[in-house]
Formats: structure tokens, C-alpha cells, sequence
């Protein structure tokens, strides 16, 4: 297997926190760019990356996602992008694997691991060869260093912990016939 991209119509980072203890707040980014070098076969040889673009953050209320994006939060203006950049893929059964990785939010990097799941794997003359995964993990917001703490009667405002839930298909990326016949004529010249 060779470089595969993740199709950006077919992909969702979603999160959500608690609100004074009782309701789910839930979000989504709108522009997220990954990458990979996967093997199937191999998870042991695969490696992700994922860039998130801030200003992207909807939670479909405006004001909110105003604050989100200030310096209470995610800083937007100092920092316009988180990233993940995975060190270890572990098959743990059947089609589940353990991807632990480096998550950069707010110029902050610490580990952590996501839990994965392949949905299944579809190859097409149209839509190309692509595999859907899901994967899941919780973060505390402070060690990011977003430390906002207000209280009402006696509850926080927003929860420390954060799940983050992403799903996606990844597709592989293979070159186009203008780039074989390009690479073809340049050796026939060699």
C-alpha cells in the first residue's frame, strides 16, 4: 500500500463537553487536512498526520463559537491550526487499533491515544479504492492550556473533559495517467 489521503467530504472531527454539568454541547471543524502512509497489513508501518484549521470551529451558535475561538479557548489569531501526528499504531482485534499520536493544541503537545475502529473497505472504478475507520478519544482542555473556569451555582460553566470523535474515508491516492506517461517519456529521453 502506498499514500492514501482522507477524502475531506468524507471526513468529521466532532467533540463535545458538558455544560454546567447537564447538557452535551457538541461541535465540528469544517476544514480538516490528513494524510498518511498506510498498510493495512501492516499498522505497524502506518503513519497519520491531521491538520485542523481553528477558525473553522462550528457549535451552531455564533456567540459561542466566538469565545471558543478567543483567547478564553483555542486563541485563533496566535494559533490558526491544532495538529496530529501519530508515533504508534497497535492492532489490538478483529478491526480495532489503538493510534497514539502527538496532538498540538494552542503551541501545547502532549500524547494521545485514539481508539479505532475500520468500518469496512470499498473498491471502485468511480470512487477509487477507500476504507472508513472511526476513531474516539478524551482530552482535558487545561493541559492545553485552555483554562477558562467559570462557575454557576456552584457548577462549572464548561467541563475540563473534551471527547473528540472523528470519522473518515480514506481514499488511495494513485497517479494520474498524465503523470505516468509524463514519468515514462522523461525516462525514455534518459
Amino acid at each position: 500500500m502506498g499514500t492514501w489521503k482522507f477524502d475531506p467530504f468524507h471526513t468529521q472531527v466532532e467533540f463535545s463537553a458538558k455544560h454546567l454539568g447537564m447538557m452535551t454541547v457538541r461541535g465540528h471543524f469544517n476544514e480538516v487536512t490528513a494524510t498518511g502512509e498506510i498498510h493495512p497489513d501492516d499498522p505497524t508501518r502506518t503513519k497519520v498526520e491531521a491538520t485542523i484549521n481553528t477558525a473553522s470551529i462550528r457549535t451552531h451558535n455564533e456567540q459561542r463559537d466566538k469565545d471558543l475561538r478567543s483567547s478564553n479557548f483555542l486563541e485563533i489569531d496566535k494559533f490558526p491550526t491544532m495538529t496530529f501526528k501519530s508515533t504508534k499504531i497497535e492492532h489490538v482485534g478483529s478491526d480495532r487499533y489503538k493510534v497514539t499520536g502527538d496532538l498540538t493544541i494552542k503551541g501545547t503537545t502532549k500524547p494521545v491515544t485514539l481508539n479505532v475502529v475500520k468500518y469496512g473497505e470499498f473498491n471502485d472504478p468511480m470512487m477509487g479504492h477507500r476504507i472508513g475507520y472511526a476513531a474516539e478519544t478524551r482530552i482535558n482542555r487545561k493541559e492545553f492550556g485552555m483554562n477558562f473556569d467559570a462557575m454557576l451555582d456552584g457548577k462549572f460553566v464548561v467541563s475540563n473533559e473534551v471527547n473528540i470523535n472523528i470519522e473518515g474515508e480514506i481514499v488511495e491516492a494513485a497517479e494520474s495517467e498524465s503523470e505516468v506517461k509524463r514519468e515514462a517519456g522523461a525516462s525514455k529521453k534518459s
